[in-house]
């Protein structure tokens, strides 16, 4: 158990991370009780976020604390009622399952919308190339809304490494301009699982991967420069789970 005096901001070099909001807490203790070491509450919290907490604390038997101070302490910049804290774990994907392949996201945002986003089109497998944003840092996790606790996401050393171990005998999707199909335009295999690859958010993909399968692009008006990525990512996930019937 880690003690409650110990705690402190953030620090990827901990082997713990929060989850900072009431509904990503909720998650937390709903999907993976057994990683809870404790809850945090503030004493502002509305009388059902805390009838919520004890019911799902008391069913997992995870201590709930109220405690303002550390609240403060180990909050981000935004207000926070409710913090659950976690011991990191270690996760694997499924690999004959479609994937979500992010090639050194860099946005903490991007990457939890992304994880929502692909949960919400029933794509529950997430490989992340290093160097990467840090999957188990706070703002992740609130930006997944704790989606992050249902969904199967793995990093990589490269891309090769995730080659080799979870992505065979997958058809791949690179999203790029160079040698690309427009994605209204893309006759998708649906003989195989899928890989839908996208760069990061500054760079994009470099040239290498115009040799693993069939580039795609999606189709917008000259007035913008690109997409944002959280956002391409979205209406490729929709466009293909949609075309294999998966909702």
């Amino acid at each position: 158990m880690i003690s409650i005096k110990s705690l402190k901001r953030y620090s990827k070099k901990a082997d713990y991370t929060y989850t900072l909001g009431a509904y990503p807490t909720f998650e937390l203790l709903n999907r993976h009780p057994e990683y809870v070491q404790q809850v945090i509450v503030s004493t502002q919290a509305k009388p059902e976020i805390q009838e919520k907490l004890d019911i799902l604390c008391r069913k997992s038997q995870v201590p709930c604390l109220c405690n303002d101070k550390v609240l403060d302490k180990i909050r981000e910049k935004e207000a926070c009622i409710v913090a659950g804290v976690l011991r990191k774990y270690e996760d694997h994907i499924e690999a004959d399952k479609n994937h979500i392949v992010l090639v050194n996201p860099s946005d903490m945002g991007n990457l939890g919308t992304i994880i929502r986003t692909g949960l919400g089109f029933g794509i529950r497998n997430i490989a992340v190339i290093e160097p990467c944003v840090d999957v188990f840092h706070p703002k992740v996790i609130r930006a997944s809304m704790g989606a992050v606790f249902s969904v199967h996401i793995e990093s990589f050393k490269s891309f090769e490494t995730y080659r080799q171990e979870a992505g065979n005998k997958k058809a791949y999707y690179p999203f790029m301009l160079k040698g690309s199909v427009s994605l209204s335009e893309l006759k998708q295999d649906s003989s195989s699982s899928f890989a839908l690859i996208f760069g990061n958010e500054s760079s994009g993909l470099p040239d290498s991967y115009l040799e693993l399968g069939q580039p795609v692009r999606i189709r917008h008006t000259d007035a913008i420069d690109s997409l944002n990525l959280a956002m391409a990512a979205g209406i490729a996930i929709y466009e293909f789970t949609k075309r294999q019937d998966i909702l």
